[in-house]
Parts: structure tokens; C-alpha cells; sequence
């Protein structure tokens, strides 16, 4: 028996268009002038709705950021792990850095937001809907790097979480240490496929 779909009220239909309203404001301001540059109230005006209203949807400028982040942050995930799948056969090194390509390009494409957005993921409130959402993602990642890592049976699941752990906290800190923003983004990759494949080297010699 089909089951149909029942319709959208109207009250859901107009929370929705105020959140995506929202959503276009804040991700088209923060582009713009960073987090830094715009307050939450410039937001709720390009978005046309009250500053409660906006509160209602996220009560921070911080939070504001990270709904944005997350959604950039996930494609991000989305097309590394296609880019991954595809490099399989050069081995875990050259998986591994098509995989995080994406998510540096991301992080890095207003690198006080991006800086922003980890440091909060990291130092937030992990309970806050939009920062645990955040954390599933960054969770997500990880676990991306592990089926690279495992793919060809030489390193173990249980070996495999640590060393993701390790590339994960590299990826952090090359694109967000404050002495490293005026590189570009391939030398930012290089030195993490460098590292990377000092981790990975390390563990075969072991």
C-alpha cells in the first residue's frame, strides 16, 4: 500500500523559509566581512526577520557560523570520500591526502571562519545541536581515514583509529596555526602529505 506524504503546514512552511532566509544571509555576510565583520543583528536584517526571531534558530553568532560551516563542511567530506574511492589503487598515502583535499580547501576558503569553526567544534559546547552536528561530521572525517587506512588489510582497525587520530590533529593545525595562513593551499597540502606519509612510514618500520 502506498503510504502518501503528508503536507507541510503552513506554520512548518514558514519556520522553514525563515531558517533558509537565515541561512542565505549568514553564509553571504559571513563570505563576506568573516565572522568578525558582521553582528548578528546585520544578519537578521539582510535575512528580513526580528533579532528574536533569529535567536530562536541559533542564539550566537558562533552558532550562525557553525550552521554554515557544516553544510560546507559536509560536501567537503562528501567529495573527498568520491576522491578517495578513486585514488584506492596509488595506495593509503595518496587516498589519504584526495580525501582531506577537499576539507582543507574548505576549511581554508575564509580562514577566520574556518579557523572559527574548529576552534569551536574543539572548545564549545559539544551538547549544542549545531556544534554536535559538527562533531558527527569531524567524526565522520575520521572514520573516512580509517577505511583508507584498513583498505588493504596491512594495518588494523584498532591501529588504524590511532593513526587517524594523529592525521586528523595534523590537518588541525595546519590550517588553522596562525604561523602558517599566509601559505597557499598546496603548500598547506604538501606539508600534510608529508606528514602523512612520515606517520605511515613510521608504522611500516615498526
Amino acid at each position: 500500500m502506498e503510504h502518501r506524504r503528508m503536507p507541510i503546514g503552513r506554520r512548518e512552511r514558514a519556520k522553514q523559509d525563515k531558517r533558509e532566509r537565515i541561512m542565505a544571509a549568514a553564509r553571504e555576510l559571513l563570505a563576506q566581512h568573516g565572522v568578525s565583520g558582521v553582528t548578528t543583528q546585520e544578519i537578521a536584517d539582510r535575512a528580513d526577520v526580528a533579532i528574536g526571531t533569529l535567536y530562536l534558530y541559533a542564539s550566537t553568532k558562533a552558532e550562525l557560523l557553525i550552521m554554515v560551516q557544516n553544510q560546507k563542511f559536509a560536501a567537503a567530506i562528501d567529495e573527498g570520500l568520491v576522491a578517495a574511492s578513486d585514488a584506492a589503487e596509488q595506495g593509503a598515502l595518496e587516498s589519504a591526502v584526495a580525501l582531506i583535499r577537499p576539507v582543507v580547501v574548505c576549511v581554508r576558503e575564509h580562514v577566520e571562519n574556518g579557523r572559527t569553526y574548529l576552534h569551536e567544534l574543539v572548545f564549545g559546547d559539544p551538547a549544542e545541536p549545531y556544534r554536535r552536528e559538527g562533531l558527527v561530521l569531524a567524526a565522520r572525517l575520521e572514520h573516512g581515514v580509517i577505511g583508507v587506512l584498513t583498505r588493504d588489510g596491512s594495518i588494523d582497525a584498532t591501529v588504524a583509529a590511532l593513526l587517524a587520530r594523529v592525521i586528523t590533529a595534523v590537518i588541525h593545525v595546519s590550517t588553522t596555526a596562525t604561523v602558517y595562513l599566509h601559505r597557499s593551499d598546496d603548500a598547506v597540502l604538501a606539508d600534510i602529505r608529508e606528514q602523512i606519509g612520515a606517520v605511515l612510514a613510521s608504522r611500516a618500520a615498526a
